[in-house]
């Protein structure tokens, strides 16, 4: 299996799987301006949020750290950053942050030019010339120490446990073997195994970091559901995942985790919105909402998911791929439009688990090279969703 992927370089070392321009808003007051530019220019993406204005604290840290980390990714060969021009989060400190990647970058801010229609006009002449400097170039062999993963999982059943989060956990276990980086996060849906998680760390540091990030965790949980006047809402775990065999968050958190593989040893541990400073196995602390988790991934550098989904979810993020795997066979039987991977064949007994694993981890480095997830094709986007402080 090759010792590589086929990605295209950064001027900072990094390599991208994807080679797309995104359009990112500073604030909810100049999104709907981003999305015009990027339907205007395509291979570009726009990154609609309603925040970056009226947030105060860490609240307004998240919001800044999570877009300037989407900008800094590789998978952006460049970035426009539309601004209103009186927001609290300055489109000129979203530009600073993701300059140090010496990416190609522009700035407009809809204030400045005078009008929208103004300000869309100029912000499509950027994005096209950056587009079309990003399609003169070439992806070249980039060393597997430069490839991060972002795993998630959701619309969890009994099969993602049982046989698509572990085959997932062979890959990542391969990946970081060769110098890669694997992140594991939804701290929500890690509760119970933390001391589990704790003795795979490299040193005592980080396994107090473990127990201190998911501890803190659940008792967030505790304060946040004391009140709730329905019952089901204290629920940790989604009526389809009780639907589909999971009984309780823990059973789900036991299967949760195996997305992390059982060789690697976390390296660190790191906040939602920002960047790990070591390459290895990562856990990344923040909530379980999908697309929390997979923005604050990609964020933090990932250029691929890999998402198990037992009951079967349609969704992609923009402008990186999210690779669908599912242990479910039925599911697959039904959803196969949206499956990039049918792991089912091991409850079937028509595959083993490390041959499963070794699968999704040649299909891995082939979407990192060129290949198309199933999401992308689709032009799903959901997965872009800010973490929020409650």
């Amino acid at each position: 299996m090759a010792g590589f992927f086929m990605g295209y370089p950064r001027e900072n070392g990094t390599y991208g799987a994807r080679n797309h321009i995104a359009v990112i808003p500073s604030v909810f007051c100049a999104a709907a301006v981003a999305e015009r530019i990027a339907r205007n220019v395509p291979g570009s993406f726009a990154f609609r949020h309603p925040v970056g204005c009226s947030q105060v604290g860490e609240d307004l840290e998240i919001t800044a750290r999570t877009l300037i980390g989407i900008g800094r990714n590789p998978n952006y060969a460049g970035v426009l950053v539309v601004g209103l021009g009186c927001e609290r989060f300055s489109p000129h400190e979203l530009a600073e942050g993701i300059a140090p990647t010496g990416k190609m970058l522009e700035t407009v801010i809809i204030q400045d030019e005078g009008d929208t229609l103004k300000a869309i006009e100029a912000g499509s002449r950027m994005a096209r010339r950056m587009r079309r400097a990003a399609s003169l170039e070439k992806r070249t062999e980039a060393p597997l120490s430069a490839l991060m993963l972002g795993t998630n999982c959701g619309g969890s059943d009994m099969t993602s446990g049982l046989a698509a989060n572990p085959a997932l956990g062979i890959a990542s276990d391969m990946l970081v073997a060769e110098g890669g980086s694997s992140i594991l996060s939804e701290l929500t849906e890690l509760i119970g195994t933390e001391h589990i998680l704790a003795r795979r760390a490299v040193s005592e540091d980080v396994a107090r970091d473990i127990l201190a990030a998911i501890a803190a965790m659940e008792e967030r949980l505790k304060n946040q559901t004391r009140h709730a006047g329905d019952e089901k809402r204290k629920h940790l775990i989604s009526t389809g995942n009780y639907e589909g065999g999971l009984s309780s968050v823990v059973e789900k958190s036991l299967g949760g985790m195996k997305k992390s593989g059982s060789r690697a040893r976390f390296v660190e541990v790191f906040k939602t919105g920002g960047a790990p400073a070591k390459k290895g196995l990562l856990l990344m602390d923040g909530p379980g909402h999908d697309g929390e988790v997979t923005t604050g991934e990609v964020a933090a550098g990932a250029q691929v998911i890999c998402f198990p989904t037992g009951r079967g979810t349609p969704t992609g993020f923009p402008g990186v791929p999210v690779i669908k795997i599912t242990g479910n066979p039925r599911t697959f039987a039904r959803m196969g439009g949206n499956i990039d991977i049918n792991a089912g064949g091991i409850l079937t007994g028509e595959c083993g688990l490390e041959a499963m694993g070794r699968e999704i981890y040649a299909e891995i480095l082939a979407v990192a090279s060129g290949k198309l997830s199933r999401a992308e094709i689709l032009g799903h986007d959901e997965q872009f969703c800010i973490t929020r402080l409650p």
